[in-house]
């Protein structure tokens, strides 16, 4: 299924949103906190215009929830599961830059997280 998945945004691109989306799947947060800083940050947005214009990861709706949701062990997880992902892309080389390239950014990885998970919270 993660296969399935990688391939996927190896054909749309691989963007590192998506990438650090789908690692951060066993990220530890919990339903009210997250709803409560997902709740934050879309008010962010919304002051600053279209709520659903591009998500820009240095603006201030997805740094206020990177900031928020920050904690070392979600940190951890976020990273082992873009290992996991690292693991699984090989021969998918979008994906692997992605991955590459959030490994060794970890503050742009954990934004990268933060956008999509703002991104599922404005699709849905």
């Amino acid at each position: 299924m993660i296969r399935e998945l990688l391939e996927g945004l190896e054909t749309e691109g691989a963007d590192p949103v998506s990438v650090a989306w789908l690692a951060g799947s066993r990220v530890a947060v919990g339903e009210d906190e997250l709803r409560g800083s997902l709740r934050r940050a879309v008010l962010l947005l919304a002051t600053g215009g279209d709520p659903l214009r591009d998500l820009d990861l240095d603006g201030r709706a997805v740094t206020a929830l990177a900031g928020e949701l920050d904690r070392r062990r979600r940190r951890e997880e976020l990273h082992e599961g873009l290992t996991r992902l690292d693991r699984k892309a090989a021969g998918l080389p979008r994906v692997e830059q992605a991955i590459g390239l959030l490994l060794r950014e970890p503050e742009l990885a954990w934004r990268a997280y933060a956008a999509g998970l703002l991104a599922e919270e404005l699709a849905g």
